[in-house]
């Protein structure tokens, strides 16, 4: 685990961790409003094969409000970052940890609100540990 994110690895598919995390992120207030082929960018920009990788740009409205209201600047730190790559056996689910992001602003006010996104982010891994591939 790196320190500015948590992950799951899942015994599913590409495409279907991206829909399972999309549903899960929806049950906890996040939509995505971005969806980058990171894979299809590298091909089509630079003539590279690599594996499967998006990341998704989730927001939860009424989070991403609050902290705008305290800090305008902070939209430079939306929305969160999740990742999804395949790996050998199925694929890996990554999210930016919203409380190691928004601590760059130094404003103690917006931890709160950091916390109950980080909360609600990881409410969404967990939702997925049933389709976790078993450790080695």
């Amino acid at each position: 685990m790196v320190a500015y994110g948590f992950g799951i690895t899942l015994a599913l598919p590409y495409e279907q961790a991206i829909e399972r995390i999309k549903e899960a992120l929806k049950a906890e207030g996040f939509g995505v409003l971005t969806e980058i082929d990171v894979r299809r960018t590298l091909r089509d920009k630079l003539g590279l094969e690599t594996a499967p990788y998006v990341i998704l740009g989730a927001c939860n409205p009424h989070l991403a409000h609050r902290a705008l209201e305290l800090e305008p600047e902070i939209g430079l730190l939306l929305p969160c970052n999740v990742v999804v790559r395949a790996v050998a056996d199925g694929s890996r689910v990554e999210i930016a940890d919203p409380q190691a992001m928004l601590a760059v602003s130094g404003n103690p006010q917006l931890e709160q609100i950091a916390q109950e996104a980080r909360t609600r982010l990881q409410r969404a891994l967990a939702a997925l540990a049933p389709l976790s591939a078993p450790s080695a």
